[in-house]
C-alpha cells in the first residue's frame, strides 16, 4: 500500500479509504476499465490499480499483465479519487474484472460485488499475515488476495532519549511523561500530526485499552464510552500540554519534522524508514503504540491493498485464474512488487523472511512489530458513516476539549444505527 499521488496513506491505514457507500452511487455506464492491451490471448480481462507514487510500479504491473498467456489482461492506472471511481463502477455492469482495494466490505458482499476467492489459496493461506487476510474475510470466506503491507509506528531518537534519561515508552502515561521531559525551547517531545493525532490514530486508542471499533463478528460496537473515555482524555491532555509539535511544515506521513530535529519522537510509517536512516544513520528506533492501561496491548496499525475479483464480471473464472497466478503462484513478481519500489513488507511471511532490506535494523524491527502487534483498522463491517462518526468524536475531544464520554456516546449511537441498517 504505497503512498499514491493524490491519495494519502492516512486514508487507507486509518480505515477511511475504500469506504464509499457503493449503493448510493450511479453506474459509470461506458467506464469499462479497458486500457492498453496485454500480451496474452484468450478473454480480455480489465485490471484496475490506484495510482502509486513510487516510480516504476506502473511499468511493473503492466509487465506482469503482459507476461500472462491465458488472457489478454488490460491494466488501467487510475489517478485521482480511486475509491469513488471504483465504487461507482462496481454498481453497474461495466466495472473492472480484477481490482485492488484495502478491505472487503460487508455491504459489497451483500450486493454481490465480490467473488469468493477462498478456494484459490490452498496451502498458501497460512503464508499470508493473518491480520491482513482477516480484512479480506467476510463470514469465513476470503474475497481478496493481500499484495503488500504498510504500517505505522513510533520513531524515536535514541541519543536524545538516552541524554534525557527517558526509557522507550510502553504505556500512554510513559509516552506523555517522555514527551514532556524531551520538550525544550527548540524541540517538542512528540509529533502525532498537526491535528494532534485526531486524524490518524483511528482505532489505536481503543486497542490500547483492549477494545476495538467493532466486535469480532462485526455486528456490535466494540467499545463503550465509560471505559474508553479516560484514554481519550489523556490524548486531550497531551494535546494541550505544550509537549506536542503542532503546525509543522509537513504532516505526520512526512518524517521531516523528525529528521530536522523539531521533535524527539514522531508517529509515522514504514515508508519513512529510508529517509530517516539516510538523515540520522542508526540514531533512531521504532516501537509500537503503547498500552493505555493494564488491559490493553501494544499495537501497530497495518493496511494492505488486495487483489479482488468482480462477481459481476462476464469472465469470473478467467479473472480468478489470473489473480491466483499473479498473487499466489508468481512469488517472484510478488517479491518484485513488494520490495523493488519503495519500502514495504510483503503480505506473505515467506517472502518477508528472505528480504535483505527487512533483515536488519529498523526494517527487521518493523517486520517484528507487524507480526507481534499488527492490527488492521479498516475491517469489513466498518463503513464510511461509522468512520465519520468516530473521527468527529476523536477530533472534538482532542482538539476542542469536548467531554470524552459524551462524544463517544454520540458516536456509538450513530454506529449502532449503521449496524442496524447493515444487518437488518
Amino acid at each position: 500500500m504505497r503512498k499514491p499521488n493524490g491519495l494519502s496513506r492516512r486514508g487507507v491505514l486509518a480505515g477511511a479509504a475504500g469506504l464509499a457507500a457503493t449503493g448510493a452511487l450511479a453506474a459509470c455506464g461506458s467506464n469499462t476499465g479497458r486500457g492498453s492491451s496485454g500480451g496474452g490471448s484468450g478473454p480480455a480481462i480489465s485490471q484496475w490499480y490506484h495510482q502509486y507514487g513510487e516510480a516504476g510500479v506502473e511499468q511493473a504491473v503492466k509487465r506482469y499483465a503482459k507476461a500472462y498467456s491465458k488472457a489478454d489482461v488490460q491494466v488501467q492506472w487510475t489517478a485521482g479519487d480511486y475509491d469513488t471511481k471504483l465504487a461507482t463502477a462496481l454498481v453497474g455492469s461495466g466495472g473492472p474484472d480484477v481490482f485492488e482495494q484495502s478491505v472487503a466490505k460487508v455491504d459489497q458482499v451483500r450486493a454481490h460485488q465480490l467473488a469468493d476467492l477462498t478456494e484459490l489459496f490452498g496451502a498458501a493461506k497460512d503464508d499470508f499475515t493473518p491480520a491482513v487476510l482477516d480484512a479480506q474475510t467476510v463470514d469465513g470466506k476470503i474475497y481478496g488476495i493481500p499484495q503488500a503491507i504498510d504500517m505505522q509506528m513510533l520513531f524515536y531518537r535514541k541519543s536524545w532519549l538516552d541524554k534525557a534519561g527517558v526509557s522507550v515508552p510502553t504505556t500512554l502515561a510513559e509516552l506523555a511523561g517522555a514527551a514532556k521531559k524531551l520538550t525544550n525551547k527548540k524541540v517538542k517531545g512528540l509529533f502525532l500530526g498537526n491535528d494532534g493525532g485526531a486524524g490518524v490514530l483511528g482505532a489505536v486508542p481503543l486497542w490500547s485499552i483492549g477494545q476495538s471499533y467493532l466486535s469480532d463478528d462485526q455486528r456490535k460496537v466494540g467499545f463503550d464510552a465509560a471505559t474508553a473515555a479516560p484514554v481519550f482524555a489523556a490524548l486531550r491532555k497531551m494535546y494541550s500540554s505544550g509537549s506536542l509539535l503542532l503546525g509543522a511544515p509537513a504532516d505526520w506521513s512526512d518524517p521531516s519534522a523528525f529528521t530536522q530535529g523539531l521533535t524527539a519522537m514522531q508517529w509515522s510509517g514504514l515508508w519513512a524508514v529510508p529517509v530517516v536512516a539516510k538523515a540520522l544513520g542508526d540514531d533512531f528506533g521504532v516501537v509500537a503504540w503503547p498500552k493505555g492501561d493494564a488491559s490493553g496491548k501494544l499495537s501497530v496499525p497495518i493496511g494492505a491493498y488486495a487483489s479482488t475479483v468482480n462477481a459481476k464480471s462476464k469472465q469470473v473464472d478467467a479473472a480468478k485464474a489470473f489473480a491466483k497466478w499473479l498473487w499466489i503462484d508468481k512469488t517472484d513478481y510478488q517479491r518484485d512488487f513488494d520490495l523493488s519500489y519503495g519500502f514495504h513488507i510483503p503480505a506473505r511471511k515467506s517472502i518477508a523472511a528472505k528480504a535483505d532490506k527487512l533483515s536488519t535494523g529498523a526494517g527487521k524491527a518493523a517486520v517484528d512489530l507487524v507480526q507481534q502487534y499488527g492490527k488492521v483498522q479498516a475491517t469489513p463491517g466498518w463503513t464510511a458513516p461509522m468512520n465519520t462518526a468516530y473521527t468527529d468524536a476523536l477530533n472534538n475531544i482532542i482538539r476542542k476539549g469536548s467531554h470524552p464520554e459524551s462524544e463517544l456516546k454520540t458516536a456509538i449511537g450513530k454506529i449502532d444505527h449503521q449496524l442496524n441498517t447493515l444487518y437488518k
